[in-house]
């Protein structure tokens, strides 16, 4: 069975945004960005909520045919990365979306269970809000977290307050150049306390 991966990035004081939605302090280099791309390559599916959806939709579908001049190898091929991955945008109000995406009403634990047990590669989940809403429901299998050298002192935190306790298994670590550590933690089951 395929697994719900939640994979963000997050400041060493455990913020994915800073007040304002702001991103602007990721460390994301070229090492960085052709590991991203490795990662989601391999994926069967991109799961996000609608914000997450509309901003990669804002600027990938065109960053290889039109690359800013900020743009970098690992950039534009994941523009084709991110254009041929079905995605699955969970959203209440979306009307539409484009470029192989499905639209989705609500987080309903059964459908994603029966999605998870499709064939193909793991299903990244993107987003803070959804992967609260996914803890809620229990449906995170592997986290992925890089976290970045930056204090940032304000922000939205990655994980809200939640009445449960989960235990998780450190199965790699790795630090890229720019001091970036990304941490990949699995789910350890009841039976494997």
């Amino acid at each position: 069975m395929r697994k719900a991966v939640l994979m963000m990035s997050v400041s060493l004081d455990g913020y994915f945004e800073g007040p304002n939605r702001e991103i602007d302090w990721h460390l994301v280099d070229e090492e960085l960005h052709r590991y991203f791309n490795q990662q989601v390559r391999s994926m069967g599916g991109i799961l996000s909520g609608r914000v997450t959806h509309q901003l990669m939709a804002d600027f990938w579908p065109t960053a290889d045919t039109d690359p800013g001049p900020d743009s970098t190898e690992a950039m534009v091929e994941f523009a084709g990365i991110w254009r041929d991955i079905p995605k699955y945008v969970f959203s209440r109000t979306l009307e539409h979306a484009d470029w192989n995406t499905t639209i989705v009403r609500e987080v309903v634990p059964e459908d994603i269970r029966a999605l998870k047990e499709q064939p193909g590669g793991d299903l990244v989940v993107g987003g803070a809000e959804l992967a609260a809403e996914f803890m809620r429901h229990d449906l995170i299998d592997e986290f992925h977290l890089c976290v970045h050298p930056v204090l940032i002192g304000r922000g939205r935190p990655l994980f809200p307050e939640a009445d449960s306790f989960t235990r998780l298994r450190l199965t790699e670590s790795r630090t890229f150049g720019n001091g970036v550590v990304l941490l990949r933690y699995e789910r350890v089951g009841s039976g494997d306390l």
